[in-house]
């Protein structure tokens, strides 16, 4: 067991940002097409987190062109290559499957007052 608690420290990556349900977050992605590499960004609110330590996933929703779209990212996944907090929320649910059935202003997230 300790090996692969060895294994698994060493593939987490280090300065992680703190993504918590109901932020709103920009994600950058590497996609490969062809021999090039680029990054995509993917910006929606996060509705749920599962797992954790190396297995430690986040879920991405957005609303593009009125159909809603939602990416899960592994968080120590070397394809993700930044993550960044644009605007924290304030929610009381740890995961917000509601937003789902929800359209226009109604499935707005509150900003958390710092």
């Amino acid at each position: 067991m300790d090996a692969l608690k060895h294994i698994a420290q060493e593939s987490m990556k280090e300065n992680v940002p703190s993504v918590e349900v109901g932020d709103l977050v920009r994600v950058g992605v590497k996609v490969k097409e062809g021999d090039k590499e680029r990054i995509q960004t993917f910006e929606g609110t996060v509705i749920a987190k599962k797992h954790g330590g190396v297995a430690e996933t986040f879920t991405v929703r957005r609303v593009s062109h009125g159909c809603g779209v939602e990416r899960v990212f592994p968080l120590h996944s070397p394809n993700v290559d930044s993550v960044e907090v644009v605007r924290q929320g304030r929610v009381r649910r740890a995961k917000l499957y509601y937003l789902r059935d929800r359209v226009g202003k109604a499935a707005k997230v509150k900003s958390k007052i710092r």
